[in-house]
């Protein structure tokens, strides 16, 4: 469409070329081919040197298409979102620095306020009873040497069979699905005992100071919250939740919001209640009604779980909810283009996470580190690597120039964990040594690595906390794409192939 000289309507909007390029995310010469297409209308001012466009146009097709530029390497899609923003060494979820949301609040606070815009203290996320056994029957179905990550990827797609209700896409039912989904996942993986995992309905005890009998006491609440929906820690002895904490009333801000009723809220995140729950025994720790971290904790490592090392692992989980669009966000964003239900997105977000290039980059490092502790050094480990011309694991980010954000906070908190301090040696050996010939720095899956190897955990484990954190991440992606024109996720394809006509084979 060609400009046009019209007198400008002073209660209309305009924007220069370089305004609507920049409000787009493309170059002006973008701008230009949207007009030759008919995409958008500008024209001249009197007077004026350049074209201007309706700043509500400009907008409506921004919405409609999101940002698409070419790159030098090919095409590259680009996705308009308001969850991540990473920019010179920060990492930051609408706005806010996301080392200081792991410093101040709990994993559920910052899931349910990346969903809602509301930051719920205390929230606590608790499993449906339906779900959560047909997650379980599934999971143990599977042969004793599965993965976690299968584990989770066939929970979530029972989980999914389990729910009648999953094609409800309307913004509520789709938070009710992800309150309740991550603890089903987290629950249905077995609690480690000395080494391996536990059987699901076994009554043996789970290391030093963890309870047996699993089965029977998460049934106990689930049939509870069925019955009358009550959890845990409504459950308990009169005034006392399942950790020590104070019961809310039924109707006071204990209460469940509308839509919100697998959210059960306990009196505070990491200000107020915590050091007193965090001093009482494992068992409690790890209650299935409890905090995610603890619960986590016990499907990883048969160690007894400390206060300090709990807190390393729910900021790794806040510090991993989002990272703008990784290639398993990218995958999640086309699935809830095509209106996939919330645990089919995902589903996908596993399925790409599965891959060696993403999730499994922490089991890497960690291996890695047993090899420097066992060897005494890391510079024999880390001229192998070099010499067979593989990158160090666990160093340099394409989005960071400096050091990984994620990974340093992380170290901060490990720096109060003391049977870290080798594994965290080790790693300082590594970025040390390596340094020397690259300037590479460290990244969060080295910083995952020192907590796996420090708390006895396999190096699977790492792979495991990702995909957990990352689904409340990728529930924040779904919502947004939900509200998007559906099937705008669909690339042309380059056809490389011989020319037509061919003949017939």
């Amino acid at each position: 469409m060609t400009d046009h000289d019209v007198a400008q309507d002073p209660d209309e909007r305009r924007l220069s070329t370089r305004e609507a390029a920049d409000r787009l995310g493309v170059k002006p010469e973008t701008v230009y081919a949207y007009v030759s297409r008919g995409q958008l209308t500008s024209r001249r001012e009197p007077g004026g040197r350049g074209s201007t466009f309706d700043a509500r146009e400009v907008d409506a097709l921004a919405r409609r298409g999101g940002r698409r530029e070419p790159s030098g390497a090919g095409s590259e899609l680009a996705v308009r979102t308001g969850i991540t923003l990473i920019d010179r060494d920060h990492c930051y979820f609408r706005g806010v620095d996301t080392s200081q949301l792991a410093a101040h609040h709990s994993y559920e606070e910052v899931a349910e306020w990346l969903w809602t815009g509301e930051m719920r203290r205390g929230i606590r996320f608790t499993a449906p009873h339906d779900a959560l056994t047909a997650a379980r029957r599934a999971v143990d179905a599977l042969p004793a040497h599965t993965g976690p990550m299968d584990r989770l990827q066939v929970a979530v797609i029972a989980a999914a069979a389990a729910d009648p209700l999953r094609f409800d896409l309307s913004e509520r039912a789709v938070l009710d699905t992800a309150r309740t989904l991550i603890p089903t996942l987290v629950a249905a993986l077995p609690r480690r005992a000395a080494g391996r995992p536990l059987a699901q309905g076994g009554a043996e005890e789970v290391g030093a100071g963890w309870a047996g009998d699993e089965r029977a006491g998460d049934e106990r609440a689930a049939s509870g919250r069925a019955a009358g929906g009550l959890g845990a820690a409504e459950q308990a002895a009169p005034g006392q939740g399942a950790a020590g904490q104070a019961a809310p009333g039924r109707g006071s801000a204990g209460h469940a919001a509308p839509g919100q009723a697998a959210a059960e809220l306990g009196t505070g995140g990491r200000g107020a209640a915590e050091p007193g729950a965090a001093e009482k025994p494992a068992p409690e720790l790890g209650a299935e009604d409890g905090p995610l971290a603890p619960r986590l904790w016990s499907r990883l490592t048969s160690e007894p779980a400390d206060p300090p090392s709990l807190r390393v692992l729910d900021a790794a989980l806040v510090l991993l909810i989002d990272h703008d669009l990784a290639a398993s966000t990218l995958a999640v964003r086309v699935a809830a283009s095509a209106r996939a239900h919330p645990y089919a997105i995902v589903s996908a977000g596993f399925g790409a996470l599965d891959g060696a290039l993403h999730g499994a980059a922490s089991g890497l490092a960690h291996r890695m580190l047993l090899e420097v502790l066992d060897r005494g050094s890391a510079a024999a480990v880390v001229a192998d690597h070099l010499r067979a011309g593989r990158r160090v694991p666990g160093l340099g980010h394409p989005l960071y120039p400096g050091e990984d954000p994620r990974a340093r906070a992380l170290f901060a908190l490990l720096e109060d964990v003391p049977r870290a301090r080798p594994a965290l040696q080790a790693a300082r050996d590594v970025i040390t040594t390596t340094a020397r010939h690259k300037e590479w720095h460290a990244n969060v899956d080295l910083a995952l690595a020192v907590l796996t190897v420090a708390t006895g955990m396999p190096a699977e484990a790492g792979e495991t906390i990702f995909a957990v954190a990352r689904t409340a991440g990728w529930i924040a992606h779904a919502l947004e794409e939900y509200d998007e024109p559906p099937l705008r996720m669909r690339p042309s394809g380059q056809y490389s192939g011989p020319r037509p006509p061919q003949p017939l084979p």
